[in-house]
């Protein structure tokens, strides 16, 4: 699995940047294509139109009826302008013109604006329709193109007709047309991104369950084996007669025995009770109990543990109100728990516990506090979990196999409470739950 890992990772990146790459590749050569079939089109559509107003405006050259009467005296004088597309085609003619260019192209829900220029000057319009200057002046969402109306070589208009030029401005919509394209792209790598964090994740949750396992495995194998090998001596040590001979030996060695196959039934129920948990199969069998009266239970039972430390134990009952609705048996085997974690972790030239109570609006708080090794922070935000134990060197000098705290942590939720951890290292540990008092 460490081997494995870091190729799948790798593998699964370099996949999902390809992947990411020829979309990426794909939308921008499509982009690249639609804008050039934009501009082929729009081409089109100027050249057509525009070689139509010329053609037109020549017809009016050679039929001189045909030709506009002079609004005013002075426009005889200019010659030029009598021959000029915007003194021929009215505005609705050309938008007409264009509008049938445009569905002769497909393009007929394209919105266009357009002007004749005049005088080789593209900021002078002789003719412009109502929005153009709006749609021109934004060069970076819309496109202009320019088609000059010029006379053919050799006609009679081509020293005539002034110099003008047919503008038509679209809006440039290719990346609003590959907006679904680009959408999808989007979403779909992030579903593979998605999925691919979720790939790493359950890798790494595998890989951490298969360490815990391990260490599990472990711990109990070690746990397990140490009260048999005891066992074993002690069965040995009866079948000699100098000890089935004397009554305080036998005693002695039959008491080694039952002490062990206790330690080992401990562990057993240990295991069962993570099992339930697991299954969610625990029942609370809720009663009137007082935390006080628990916690003096708890601490009676481990005085002889304490003696044998030649610790200290600083208790201070100071709540007022401590009754509640809880399981007597879970509620005294969390209490239980951690103060055993405190005597277990407490250095041991300085034992101190330190359980205290009081109350927080309707609840009661209980607090165990060492002056033991301490957690760092890695080992605080993984304290609860199941199978997890803090290793400090040898992974068997503090007995157990990573259930205590976890368990705990799963009573207290049942019974509505909270819990938290708080640790420095070298100097000791702190637990601190609140339980719901009773209504």
């Amino acid at each position: 699995m460490k081997k494995t890992f870091p190729v799948i990772i790798a593998l699964i990146t370099v996949s999902l940047l390809g992947i990411i790459y020829i979309q990426v590749s794909w939308i921008r050569t499509l982009a690249l294509f639609r804008e050039e079939q934009l501009e082929e089109n729009i081409s089109a559509i100027s050249q057509q139109v525009g070689e139509e107003l010329v053609a037109q405006r020549s017809v009016t050259f050679n039929n001189p009826g045909q030709m506009p009467s002079l609004k005013f005296p002075g426009e005889a004088y200019d010659i030029y302008k009598q021959f000029s597309v915007t003194n021929r085609f009215t505005i609705y003619e050309i938008r007409e013109k264009l509008q049938k260019a445009f569905l002769a192209q497909n393009m007929k829900d394209t919105k266009f604006e357009f002007a004749v220029a005049s005088d080789n000057m593209f900021g002078h319009y002789e003719m412009k329709s109502a929005k153009f200057y709006e749609m021109a002046m934004d060069s970076v969402h819309n496109k202009r193109v320019y088609y000059p109306l010029i006379p053919a070589g050799g006609s009679v208009l081509e020293s005539l007709a002034p110099e003008e030029a047919l503008v038509i401005v679209v809006p440039n919509y290719i990346f609003q047309s590959l907006g679904w394209m680009i959408g999808g792209a989007i979403l779909f790598t992030v579903i593979i991104i998605t999925a691919f964090f979720l790939t790493i994740r359950t890798l790494l949750r595998q890989k951490k369950l298969g360490d815990m396992k391990n260490d599990f495995i472990n711990n109990m194998t070690h746990e397990l084996k140490t009260p048999l090998a005891t066992i074993s001596l002690a069965v040995d040590a009866l079948k000699n007669e100098k000890v089935l001979s004397n009554p305080e030996k036998l005693g002695y060695f039959t008491g080694m025995i039952k002490d062990e196959n206790k330690r080992m039934n401990k562990h057993v129920e240990s295991i069962l009770q993570a099992a339930q948990m697991d299954r969610q199969e625990v029942q609370l069998n809720k009663k009137d109990i007082h935390v006080h009266q628990i916690i003096k239970d708890v601490l009676n039972n481990l005085q002889l543990q304490i003696e044998e430390k030649h610790g200290k134990v600083d208790v201070q009952l100071n709540a007022t109100t401590d009754l509640m609705e809880a399981d007597e048996a879970h509620l005294t085997n969390l209490i239980n728990n951690l103060v055993d974690n405190a005597l277990k972790y407490s250095k041991d030239d300085s034992l101190y516990v330190k359980i205290s109570t009081k109350n927080i609006g309707k609840s009661i708080r209980i607090q165990v506090e060492d002056h033991g090794i301490g957690m760092n922070k890695e080992t605080l935000t993984r304290v609860f979990e199941k199978f997890y134990r803090a290793h400090t060197g040898n992974v068997h000098n503090v007995k157990g196999f990573g259930l205590g705290l976890s368990y705990v942590k799963t009573m207290v939720e049942a019974h509505d409470g909270k819990i938290k951890a708080d640790s420095v290292p070298g100097k000791g540990s702190m637990f601190t739950i609140d339980f719901p008092l009773k209504k």
